[in-house]
């Protein structure tokens, strides 16, 4: 895995201050990253399905591995980081984010006497 530089500016240049940036980065990571998550869980269920394995010990996952699961996990790994797309989205605009709204306390009215 090599080190890839990125160019703070360009990224701080797309939010108000460059902290904004990186939480929204931070933010966008984690939801590739569910997203990401959901979809190996996915795969690896319909391989169990498939193959009818659905419990393992650890000493038969130690001495044979699963040559189709080893492939899927090569090919998520293939995949670039959930860092690193959300940062390349983030410096070609392609994300848009906003703030909550929060609301006013209600305004309690004086009891005229």
């Amino acid at each position: 895995m090599s080190v890839k530089p990125v160019d703070i500016e360009k990224a701080a240049a797309t939010a108000q201050d460059i902290y904004e940036a990186i939480a929204v980065a931070s933010k966008r990571a984690r939801q590739i990253h569910s997203e990401l998550k959901i979809e190996f869980d996915q795969r690896k269920a319909t391989l169990e399905q498939l193959t009818g394995v659905t419990e393992t010990t650890e000493e038969e996952l130690d001495t044979a591995a699963n040559p189709d699961q080893l492939k899927i996990s090569l090919e998520f790994e293939k995949r670039p980081k959930p860092t690193e797309v959300a940062l390349k989205e983030i410096m070609s605009h392609k994300l848009e984010w906003r703030y909550k709204e929060t609301e006013a306390p209600p305004v309690k009215e004086k009891e005229t006497e």
